[in-house]
């Protein structure tokens, strides 16, 4: 809701982020394995399938947003049970609302030798959508396109479906689905990206990044899914090259500072996330996160950290297709103060 927006003020800024989280246990490797029977489509408060203590690192697999049911030329859509199956939730110990979760990315893999690309009518950014209709004398059809893994090159082969044209994609493996449960007591369907994360398709949640979600409800209740091996900017045709994925990610929690909207970081630069429609929001919810952070963080006063956005910071459009959409803004930490 809008009034979310509206409330950025109220919330404690993260002003020193992963330098204070609280102090890890050892770290314990806490092994899941997801399964068709065990997936969830929604996030929200739901019974854990396993419980982490800060420090702990989980390994841990998710099916592609098919539930792994398109394999072969001649499937079809009948056969998917639901979108975007969630592996979880896990329940992070002595995690409170009002708290940080930190999750750390260490390691993502391509669990599988092939990925699939799809399109599908009344899904898509350039074709007539619930959200913006259109007067079509026709429907666009559904397709199938299937993507061969070259694990040992790195890459995808995109295989024309009307030509015999191929090229090789390189892979960038990353989770277009990761979240916590919602505030309020909410449950949100796993194709909705918003303040708790969710079906973000953001590339910047990969491996080597940190990424930054609020703590809702006692534990957190993370999830993870939608596993994609590379994607254009803006997913434009409802898909990415969707794969099964094996994850590594290590869990922390900065206690009793809350972030308003997902936030990564990695070595060189700070990137926040604004979600929202119409894209211009998602634009302007990003730069003000960004603004709040390198003021609360770097000591910049506000309208410094404006100007020096307007003239390094960047965005990008990861995706819209969603219902909503969402757009990374960052800025390069070398042009930034050391922190305070």
């Amino acid at each position: 809701m809008r009034v979310h927006f509206f409330a950025l003020s109220l919330i404690l800024p993260i002003s020193t982020l992963a330098q204070t989280p609280s102090v890890p246990s050892k770290s314990e490797v806490v092994q899941y394995h997801a399964t068709l029977d065990t997936v969830k489509y929604v996030f929200g408060v739901a019974s854990p399938v396993a419980r982490l203590k800060p420090g702990n690192i989980l390994d841990a697999n998710s099916l592609d947003c098919f539930g792994n049911a398109l394999q072969k030329p001649g499937d079809t859509f009948a056969l998917v049970k639901g979108d975007n199956p969630l592996t979880g939730p896990f329940y992070i110990e002595d995690a409170e609302p009002g708290d940080t979760l930190i999750v750390h990315i260490l390691d993502l893999q391509v669990d599988g030798q092939q990925g699939v690309g799809t399109f599908s009518p009344g899904f898509g950014a350039i074709n007539a959508t619930h959200y913006t209709p259109m007067l079509e004398k026709e429907a666009l059809p559904e397709k199938i396109w299937f993507y061969p893994i070259d694990h040992a090159g790195r890459t995808a082969t995109f295989q024309a479906l009307d030509s015999n044209y191929q090229v090789k994609i390189p892979l960038h493996p990353f989770l277009g689905c990761i979240g916590v449960a919602p505030a309020n007591g909410e449950a949100r369907s796993s194709i909705v990206p918003a303040e708790f994360g969710g079906n973000m398709d953001a590339p910047e949640v990969s491996a080597g990044n940190t990424l930054y979600l609020p703590v809702n409800v006692s534990g957190a209740l993370f999830y993870f899914g939608d596993g994609h091996a590379a994607m254009g900017d803006g997913e434009i045709a409802g898909s990415a090259i969707e794969v099964p994925m094996k994850a590594r990610l290590q869990f922390d929690l900065l206690k009793g500072k809350h972030t308003g909207w997902p936030r990564l970081e990695n070595e060189k630069e700070i990137m926040a996330a604004g979600i929202y429609r119409p894209v211009d929001d998602a634009v302007r919810i990003a730069f003000t996160e960004l603004v709040a952070w390198i003021h609360a963080g770097y000591g910049l006063s506000e309208l410094d950290a404006y100007e020096l956005l307007s003239k390094v910071g960047k965005i990008h459009l990861t995706e819209m297709v969603d219902p909503n959409y969402v757009v990374i803004a960052s800025i390069e930490k070398k042009y930034l103060p050391p922190k305070k």
